[in-house]
C-alpha cells in the first residue's frame, strides 16, 4: 500500500490535521480530536454546527470559514484545498474540522489530496459519521435481526437511487429536495408503505424526527416545520424506533432550563441536567468580591500562619478561594495549614480542598450544612485541644449559627468576613425576556438568594416555567415571592435536585402519551390557572 506523499511526516512546525466533528453534537467529539484542536494555530470550518469545536481550541487560534466567498457562493472542494493549503504552508498548525467523518464529508478527500499533491503534511482524526449516528439517536438499528444490508448516500453528491436494494437505506444531506427523493426510490421499485425517519439536527437536543412512509413523507414533514437538512432512513427498521427510542424520550429532552449561578458554580448541576437531556443556562444573580475592610481577613489569615488556630472552618468554596487568594499573595501555598484542623460544610467545598492538596479532617455525615457541621463537631476539650480558637471566614451574609453552636461547644470562634456577596448585573435584555414570557422550561434555584436575585435583576419566571428548589428554605421564600414550587429536592445537593426535576418531567411526559396527547415542552404549552403543586 502506497502512502500519500509527507503524509507521515506532519510535525509540530506545520502541517494539517483533518479533524471529523462528528454529527452535531460535541459531546461526540473524539479525544484525539480535543487534543489537535488545542494544539491549532488556525482552525478551518464551513458548517456553523462545527463552532462547537472551536470551545477546545486557544483562544488566539485564528478561525477561518471556507464555506462559502465573499459573495455568499459556496466554495468548491478545489478551492476550500486551496485555502486550507495556503493556511498551513505560512508553517502554523492547521487544523480543518469537518462534519461526521472527514472521509465521509463531501469534500473532506479532495481537501486532503490537496495536501498530498502540494507537498503539505497531514493526518486524519476519524469522526463519529453522521449517518449511522443519527440513526441511532432516532432509535432505528441499521442492522438487527435478518436486516443485514445498509446503503449509506449522499444525497448531495446526486447518487442514482435506482441502484438501492439495501434492506435499510440511510440518505444524508437531504435538503428541500425530500419529496423528489421518496418518489425516486417508489420509482425505483420500493412500495409506497415502505416506512420512513426523517431526522432533523440529529444527536442535538433540538432532534426532531418524523416518522412517516415514503407516500406521505413530503407532506408530513411540512406539517412538521423542521428545518433541513435531514437524514433520512428507508427501510423496515424504522418500525423499531417505538421500542428503541432512548434519546428524545430522555426526561427533560430539550428544555431549556435556567440555572441562576454562574458556570464555575454551576458545572454539578448543568452536568446533572445535561444527562437528562435539558439544556442548562447560567445566568449569574450574585457577584463576589472583598470585603470592604480587608483588615480583619489579613489579620486572621497572619494569625492563621503563625499558629493562632486549632481549626479552619470552610462554609462554602467562596470561602476557601477568599483565603487562597490571601495566602498566594503572601507568597504561601497549602502548606500553611499544616498542623490546622480543617472543616468543610459539605462535599463541595471538600473537593476544592482536596484539589489544593489538603484533606479535610470533618465533613458533615448528614446534612451538609452549619447545622450538618455542628452535630459532627466535637467540643472543646482542654487536655486533648491545646489550642480553643476557630478561624472561620465566610460571607458577609452568612448566618450566625456556626459561630452560635461552635461557642456553645466552648470554643473561641473568630468569625471574619473574606468575601461579600453583591447582586449581579441583569442579564442581557434577551434573557430577561425569555424569563418573563415563558421561554425557558424550567428554574432551578439552589439557594433563597437566588431567588430574590433572580427576581430582583430580572423578574419573576413566567407561570408556565417549571420551579425546582433545592430544599424548603428556598421554596418558601420562591412562594413568598409569588412563584409556585412544582419540583422539592428529597435532600440539599444540586444532583438531588436534578433528580427530582428529572423524576417531575419523566412523570409529566408519561401523562402525556398516557392522555393521547402530544408531548409538549412547558415553554410549548399555555395553561391558563395554576398548576398543582408537586413535590418530588
Amino acid at each position: 500500500m502506497t502512502t500519500p506523499r509527507r503524509a507521515q511526516e506532519r510535525t509540530e512546525e506545520g502541517g494539517v490535521a483533518f479533524v471529523g466533528a462528528g454529527p452535531g453534537d460535541p459531546g461526540l467529539l473524539t479525544l484525539r480530536a480535543v487534543e489537535v484542536l488545542e494544539g491549532a494555530d488556525v482552525v478551518i470550518v464551513d458548517e456553523s454546527a462545527q463552532h462547537a469545536g472551536l470551545a477546545h481550541a486557544p483562544g488566539e487560534a485564528d478561525v477561518v470559514d471556507v464555506g462559502v466567498d465573499d459573495e455568499g457562493v459556496t466554495l468548491t472542494a478545489a478551492a476550500r484545498g486551496r485555502r486550507v493549503v495556503q493556511a498551513a504552508k505560512s508553517g502554523k498548525r492547521v487544523v480543518r474540522l469537518l462534519g461526521g467523518d472527514p472521509f465521509s464529508h463531501a469534500t473532506g478527500a479532495d481537501e486532503a489530496l490537496a495536501c498530498a499533491k502540494s507537498g503539505v503534511p497531514f493526518e486524519v482524526v476519524a469522526g463519529v459519521p453522521t449517518a449511522t449516528s443519527v440513526s441511532t439517536h432516532a432509535g432505528v438499528p441499521l442492522v438487527a435481526g435478518r436486516r443485514r444490508s445498509v446503503q449509506l448516500v449522499d444525497v448531495g453528491g446526486k447518487i442514482d437511487l435506482r441502484s438501492s436494494s439495501a434492506d435499510t437505506l440511510v440518505l444524508t444531506g437531504v435538503t428541500e429536495q425530500l419529496a423528489h427523493v421518496a418518489e425516486a426510490l417508489v420509482d425505483a421499485g420500493r412500495v409506497p408503505s415502505t416506512p420512513v425517519a426523517v431526522v432533523s439536527s440529529g444527536t442535538t437536543v433540538e432532534q426532531q424526527t418524523v416518522v412517516s412512509t415514503l407516500a406521505d413523507v413530503g407532506v408530513d414533514v411540512r406539517a412538521a416545520k423542521t428545518e433541513p437538512p435531514y437524514v433520512v432512513i428507508v427501510g423496515d427498521a424504522v418500525d423499531q424506533r417505538e421500542a428503541l427510542s432512548w434519546f428524545e424520550t430522555k426526561a427533560l429532552f430539550g428544555w431549556r432550563v435556567l440555572v441562576p449561578r454562574t458556570k464555575e458554580q454551576a458545572g454539578a448541576l448543568s452536568t446533572a441536567l445535561r444527562s437528562s437531556g435539558a439544556v442548562p443556562e447560567e445566568v449569574p444573580t450574585i457577584s463576589v468580591e472583598p470585603p470592604r475592610n480587608p483588615q480583619q481577613i489579613d489579620k486572621a489569615v497572619r494569625g492563621m500562619v503563625e499558629g493562632r488556630y486549632e481549626w479552619i472552618a470552610f462554609t462554602s468554596v467562596n470561602a476557601l478561594r477568599a483565603v487562597r487568594e490571601k495566602l498566594t499573595a503572601y507568597g504561601l501555598d497549602a502548606r500553611a495549614l499544616s498542623g490546622l484542623k480543617v472543616a468543610a460544610v459539605g462535599e463541595k467545598t471538600a473537593e476544592s480542598l482536596r484539589s489544593w492538596g489538603i484533606e479535610p479532617d470533618l465533613v458533615p455525615s448528614g446534612e451538609q450544612s452549619a447545622v450538618g457541621l455542628l452535630a459532627d463537631w466535637p467540643p472543646y476539650d482542654e487536655v486533648l485541644d491545646p489550642i480553643n480558637r476557630v478561624f472561620l471566614p465566610r460571607a458577609d451574609i452568612a448566618t450566625e449559627t456556626l459561630a452560635a453552636g461552635l461557642n456553645e461547644m466552648g470554643w473561641e470562634v473568630d468569625d471574619v468576613t473574606a468575601y461579600r456577596t453583591v447582586r449581579a448585573a441583569p442579564p442581557p435584555a434577551e434573557t430577561r425576556d425569555a424569563i418573563k414570557t415563558g421561554r425557558f422550561d424550567a428554574v432551578v434555584f439552589t439557594s433563597s438568594s437566588t431567588v430574590r436575585n433572580l427576581v430582583g435583576i430580572a423578574g419573576k419566571p413566567h407561570a408556565t416555567t417549571v420551579v425546582a428548589c433545592i430544599g424548603p428554605a428556598t421554596a418558601k421564600t420562591a412562594e413568598e415571592h409569588g412563584l409556585r414550587v412544582d419540583v422539592l429536592s428529597p435532600e440539599p445537593s444540586v444532583e438531588a435536585v436534578a433528580d427530582a426535576l428529572a423524576q417531575f418531567g419523566s412523570s409529566r411526559r408519561l401523562a402525556m402519551v398516557e392522555a393521547g396527547e402530544p408531548v409538549l415542552k412547558p415553554s410549548q404549552r399555555r395553561r391558563s390557572g395554576a398548576r398543582r403543586k408537586t413535590a418530588q
